[in-house]
């Protein structure tokens, strides 16, 4: 039997709840000339008799009863779940997975999921930290967050955070022992807190830039790490410099805890944004997490 159309059976189930093709004509919206027609041709493709028709009532014979009672239920399960569907339309609930780097996870994405999310307890945020430049939709996240000169043109970004500086810190401890470096190319004499790229497995460069001179320096130290804590840490027990993002250390240089270096060779660059593909639909609950994490200067 061919299932490539239900509306025979949808129209077979009405018209034996209703007990009358009067009444589930009108509930289904066609003529009850067409109706007839349609359980017409139900029956006959199935070779049986579905329905006895009396001049007072429509009532399902054997075969007809047994059809009721299996497809009938389903066809109400299946409605349950579109008004199900529809509800999350209307009240933004389910799962957004977001892949960003460790440094916009901490200082974008957590505060503000941290104001947003106990509104809203129906949505679940998953956030996978990745320094790699994840594809989005082959790995099925909803959206990324990479720094705006890194999002392909075909992506749509939204700016969520404010321009970035980078920061070359060290303790008082630590500059007791050694002279402050004047020029980038000093580093190479310091002892250099590294990060490795868990992704490629490369070593960061530290970037610098001044009077549109860029220079990219490859240090050296004792001390390499793949996370920000750890390099934090290690700078302020004074076991040498680190290259930070400045709000990771902004609160530290005002205790006096760190010392700063080369600011004037650490610019301002554009700050993180989200992207996802332009062609994605979006949902409720995705909008209203893009409104939340939007940069508002």
């Amino acid at each position: 039997m061919p299932n490539e159309n239900f509306n025979d059976l949808v129209a077979f189930v009405t018209v034996a709840r209703e007990e009358s093709f009067t009444k589930a004509a009108v509930k289904l919206g066609v003529s009850q000339s067409a109706l007839s027609q349609t359980i017409r041709g139900l029956e006959g493709r199935l070779g049986l008799r579905l329905l006895t028709r009396t001049t007072r009532r429509v009532s399902p014979t054997a075969a007809g009863e047994r059809l009721l009672q299996t497809a009938g239920p389903r066809f109400d399960e299946i409605q349950a779940e579109l008004a199900a569907l529809s509800e999350m339309r209307d009240k933004p609930a389910g799962m957004i997975r977001i892949t960003a780097g460790e440094h916009a996870a901490i200082s974008v994405l957590a505060p503000a999921l941290e104001k947003f999310l106990p509104d809203h307890p129906d949505l679940v945020v998953e956030i996978i930290v990745d320094y790699g430049l994840t594809d989005i939709v082959a790995d099925r996240f909803d959206a990324g967050v990479r720094l705006g000169e890194q999002v392909a043109k075909d992506m749509i970004a939204i700016p969520i955070s404010p321009e970035i500086r980078m920061a070359v810190v060290g303790s008082p401890a630590y500059f007791r022992a050694h002279l402050y470096p004047e020029m980038p190319q000093d580093l190479t004499s310091h002892n250099c807190i590294n990060m490795r790229l868990p992704t490629h497995g490369t070593i960061f460069p530290w970037e610098f830039e001044k009077d549109d001179r860029e220079l990219r320096v490859r240090v050296e130290g004792q001390l390499v790490f793949n996370n920000l804590p750890m390099r934090l840490n290690a700078a302020l027990r004074g076991l040498g410099l680190a290259y930070m993002p400045e709000d990771q250390v902004q609160a530290h240089l005002q205790r006096g805890e760190l010392i700063r270096v080369l600011e004037d060779w650490c610019p301002p660059f554009p700050g993180y944004h989200l992207y996802y593909p332009n062609r994605r639909h979006t949902s409720p609950a995705f909008s209203l997490v893009v409104n939340a994490l939007r940069y508002r200067s």
